[in-house]
């Protein structure tokens, strides 16, 4: 199963080789990790995403709440949660194929961000099911370069 977990730290040098270090010590694989400030600038969070079954999360959390640096873990996959990702890709835009490859991306709402006489450059933001799907129709265009931002999450707001 897959997890998201929230964990905000102390924003400090070395918090998040910690962190990871934490999770290869033990095996873990770290599926897509993001981290960045808070509204507080003395505070990151980490939005990480592993897979394994309930007792592999009970495990990563105790290790987690172990560190001083750590404030906060939160396991987002037991709420309902907001989460997104960035996609850049550079995809082959012979001129033939133009108003095709733009139409495809209009339809993810993908923004052009770099074009040049043989190529496009898009970003989309969304799922990972809706990035995964965007790549896959990419594909028979002729991905040149494609980078990802990893999945950043939050709880959603209470009704």
């Amino acid at each position: 199963m897959i997890h998201t977990i929230s964990v905000l730290v102390e924003n400090q040098f070395g918090v998040l080789a910690r962190v990871s270090g934490l999770f290869s010590a033990r095996g873990y694989n770290i599926e897509s990790l993001c981290v960045g400030t808070t509204e507080d600038d003395t505070i990151s969070r980490m939005t990480v995403v592993v897979s394994g079954d309930d007792g592999v999360l009970k495990q990563i959390i105790n290790q987690l709440n172990k560190l001083v640096e750590v404030i906060e873990v939160i396991d987002l996959t037991q709420d309902e949660f907001v989460e997104r990702e960035l996609v850049m890709v550079k995809v082959a835009a012979k001129s033939k194929q133009r108003s095709e490859l733009l139409e495809v991306a209009q339809i993810f709402r993908a923004k052009v961000c770099d074009v040049s006489a043989g190529a496009i450059g898009l970003e989309v933001t969304g799922s990972s099911g809706k990035l995964r799907a965007f790549i896959d129709m990419m594909r028979p265009f002729g991905i040149e370069e494609l980078v990802r931002t990893g999945q950043i999450a939050m709880t959603r707001s209470s009704k």
